[in-house]
């Protein structure tokens, strides 16, 4: 007895780190990338150029929506770090996510990202509209193939990441049964464009001299191309988006302001300032740029309540 009550009394280790009830939850729900989440407010884009965004049904619709893509984008970065757990152990900085760093079993990471994978487009399917599930479906399909060896090609990868920006301001309409507009889909599209290869080529700015520190596809890339395709994908967008606006002639009611054209001074301004920090190389993380510039958080809520006032017809 005297034994074992110095057992107890003995002072016990620490508890190493990682081993908490909370650690793989808080593992997993990083490794799904909670900041990222807010490139799924695009579920709100068609429905909002389309005015028929307040409704109780649409805003329950886009909610469930909203969760449904989160749900399945979350899936595809389980899945990508799973698979990039070896390569992740030698970077400087992706080390630390938590399944390189043993926090989240690889397992697990593949386990949880493939019901994620298959339980979003089964959900849309029940809940919302058959094409809702197809284009979900279809969404998690071609990230996987990304994730696998898309990433690695030339071009492609820009299309792909471009594409899943496209299709998260789609998914909002199909689901509500909105018809899309083809200046709605070039200018979204071509937007996206212009942000992700704005991305790459402030990344390849940033890794000079530096190679193997980022993505191994960017060595394959110039500078000048890269400038070449945002500005391309910039100067296509602004010349969308203003074809769109002055679509209509004159104001809808005696002396309403032609808000939709008026727009178009504040959407070219924000992506002339958005080119600022592109042209420097410091777009590597648009929602940072985006949220912590405060010219363009003004500009973006000037355009906002524009475009509203256009939508509404005001």
């Amino acid at each position: 007895m005297a034994d074992e009550t110095a057992l107890l009394e003995r002072p016990q280790p620490p508890r190493p780190p990682g081993t908490s009830p909370l650690a793989l939850p808080l593992g997993l729900l990083k490794t799904a990338r909670p900041r990222q989440w807010v490139k799924n407010v695009l579920v709100v884009a068609a429905p909002a150029a389309a005015g028929e965004l307040f409704s109780r049904h649409s805003l329950t619709q886009l909610a469930l929506v909203f969760a449904l893509f989160t749900a399945a984008a979350s899936a595809v970065y389980l899945i990508n770090d799973a698979r990039d757990a070896d390569a992740d152990r030698a970077h400087p900085t992706k080390c630390r996510r938590p399944v390189a760093a043993g926090q989240v079993p690889v397992t697990v990471a593949y386990t949880v990202g493939g019901l994620l994978a298959v339980l979003a487009p089964v959900a849309a399917a029940a809940l919302c509209t058959p094409l809702t599930a197809g284009l979900l479906a279809a969404y998690v399909a071609m990230q996987l193939a990304y994730c696998v060896s898309l990433k690695h090609v030339l071009v492609v990868d820009l299309a792909v990441v471009t594409t899943g920006f496209l299709m998260r301001a789609m998914i909002g309409g199909v689901a509500l049964g909105i018809p899309l507009s083809r200046w709605f889909l070039i200018t979204t599209g071509f937007g996206a464009l212009f942000m992700v290869s704005a991305k790459r080529y402030s990344e390849a700015v940033q890794m000079s001299g530096k190679a193997g520190a980022t993505r191994a596809l960017l060595t394959e890339y110039t500078t000048g191309y890269l400038r070449f395709v945002w500005q391309l994908a910039a100067g296509v967008a602004v010349l969308a988006y203003c074809l769109w606006a002055m679509e209509s002639g004159g104001t809808a009611t005696g002396g309403s302001l032609p808000w939709r054209q008026l727009s178009m001074a504040a959407f070219v301004l924000a992506v002339l300032r958005y080119a600022v920090f592109a042209d420097r190389g410091t777009a590597g993380e648009p929602e940072d740029v985006v949220l912590r510039d405060r010219a363009l958080a003004v500009i973006g809520l000037v355009w906002i309540a524009m475009y509203g006032l256009a939508v509404a017809d005001w």
